[in-house]
């Protein structure tokens, strides 16, 4: 696809190629409309100068720069054949796994399908994102621990829809302590399951984006979707069931120990989690953080440690994790728990 150009003398430190796009890559798909994407590759290479005529581009600049550039296109070109929309997004975040020497590439990553529902496709989004849904296939129980917006509960979710609609489970069950009701949950208005909605509203959101919200109340009242608080879970057995326990760093060590042994026969568990954002009273360890030191050592439990830059909202939201965590790290002498450091260990 790539061919050096016909050039006159120039700095040894400066090269410039011709990329040749082929046929059945349609420019308008590879450049975005009104040259969005083409932009954006721009603004990801400020060294670099590109010049787009017919099915050619010729990138010119830094020889590193220009090697990371021919990368990126071929990328795109083969991304977008195989039917990802490209955008601006999407660019940041291939030149990120690029840059980065990601796992996966951002073909791999980005063309890898979860879910199709409702007239669209969801995708991993990052090399962390591919690996932690790679895990839940692979796994009875799969912890996926990380910052807001990684798309942690999303993804399990969308896992679960999945199985549900390949029979693979007969039901999903949908769980989270509602630790910040505490004992004030009998002073709120209303029935108990008013009381408790605004601690499952997020499952619910989320559920609604790949369910046809019309079908969610039959499913509920038969019981082949079920939300409800942790505390519900004391005492069942769950079998042929595709179950998610949703802020998990809010359980204590008891609370986690309870839910994972609710596991039955033909089942499979995904945990979600932040460990920086407890509201657990003070000296109570979360049991999230307590499990991956209990079960580092148990075959068929997966831990996925995803970071800032598996986070899909905002870029902002990126900034201000990393942020936070390098205030942590100066604002005082304690120890920071191994879900704190920066690694993403494998599934077991």
């Amino acid at each position: 696809m790539t061919q050096p150009a016909m050039q006159g003398p120039a700095p040894s430190s400066r090269v410039e190629h011709r990329i040749s796009v082929p046929s059945h890559v349609p420019m308008v798909s590879l450049l975005g409309t009104r040259d969005e994407v083409l932009r954006a590759i721009e603004e990801a290479f400020p060294a670099l100068d590109f010049h787009v005529r017919g099915n050619e581009i010729t990138v010119s600049g830094p020889s590193g720069e220009v090697s990371l550039a021919e990368q990126l296109l071929d990328a795109l070109a083969e991304v977008a054949v195989r039917g990802t929309p490209l955008t601006a997004d999407v660019v940041e975040r291939s030149v990120a796994m690029l840059s980065q020497a990601a796992p996966a590439s951002p073909v791999d990553v980005l063309t890898f399908d979860i879910l199709s529902s409702r007239g669209r496709t969801i995708r991993a989004k990052t090399a962390g994102q591919k690996e932690y849904v790679e895990a839940i296939d692979r796994h009875t129980v799969t912890f996926g621990i990380g910052p807001a917006g990684t798309g942690k509960t999303y993804l399990a979710m969308a896992k679960a829809v999945q199985a549900l609609e390949s029979r693979k489970v007969n039901r999903i069950v949908l769980t989270r302590p509602a630790v910040e009701a505490g004992e004030k949950l009998g002073f709120l208005p209303g029935s108990l399951s008013e009381k408790i909605d605004p601690y499952l509203r997020p499952l619910y959101d989320a559920l609604h984006d790949m369910v046809d919200p019309e079908s969610i109340p039959r499913l509920l009242e038969a019981g082949t979707v079920e939300v409800a608080p942790l505390a519900y879970m004391r005492g069942r057995t769950l079998n042929d069931s595709f179950i998610i326990l949703d802020e998990a760093q809010n359980t204590s060590t008891e609370q986690m120990k309870m839910f994972l042994t609710r596991l039955g026969f033909g089942s499979k568990v995904v945990v979600t989690g932040d460990v920086t954002q407890t509201d657990l009273p003070g000296g109570m360890v979360s049991g999230l953080r307590a499990v991956q030191d209990i079960l580092a050592d148990v075959d068929d439990v997966a831990f996925c440690r995803l970071t800032s830059a598996d986070v899909v909202r905002h870029r902002l939201v990126s900034d201000i994790i990393d942020a936070y965590a390098r205030w942590d790290v100066v604002s005082g002498p304690r120890r920071a728990p191994r879900d704190d450091r920066p690694s993403r260990r494998g599934a077991r």
